[in-house]
């Protein structure tokens, strides 16, 4: 028998470009849906964000911001050029930091390393409200 679940929230990110560390939330959906052994999907339903795995709070979360802006300057190169400046580089971000992750569930928890967080990235300054979608599958 598999369990399926899913559920959309809406995160506010502001006006600034942020790294948001979500892994709480996903760990609370988990518990929230009995999920035990299976897989966590965390999907942005938007052209301009990414989710990704990595470390926060001991600065690589600002490293992370630091390199998309010298790999994706905000400048006016881009050809997509909605917005503001420099917008265009936020609908490539994507293809660098993909806009889901899927995750495994372990005896009832996020199997995850220990300095791991889930964290959302959006360098998009335009829109302050985005929505993410966790999906379990088990």
């Amino acid at each position: 028998m598999s369990l399926f679940s899913s559920e959309v929230f809406t995160l506010a990110t502001g006006r600034t470009e942020r790294v948001v560390d979500i892994t709480e939330r996903c760990r609370r959906f988990l518990y929230d849906n009995d999920a035990y052994n299976g897989l966590l999907n965390v999907f942005v339903p938007h052209a301009t964000m990414g989710v990704a795995v990595l470390e926060t709070g001991a600065g690589s979360d600002d490293d992370l911001l630091a390199a998309l802006g010298a790999i994706l300057p905000k400048d006016d190169r881009w050809i997509h050029r909605h917005g503001s400046p420099g917008h265009g580089r936020d609908h490539v971000l994507p293809a660098f930091i993909a806009p889901h992750a899927t995750l495994p569930v372990l005896d009832g928890g996020l199997e995850l390393g220990t300095w791991q967080s889930v964290t959302i990235v959006d360098t998009n300054v335009d829109n302050p409200d985005r929505q993410v979608r966790l999906s379990y599958l088990g």
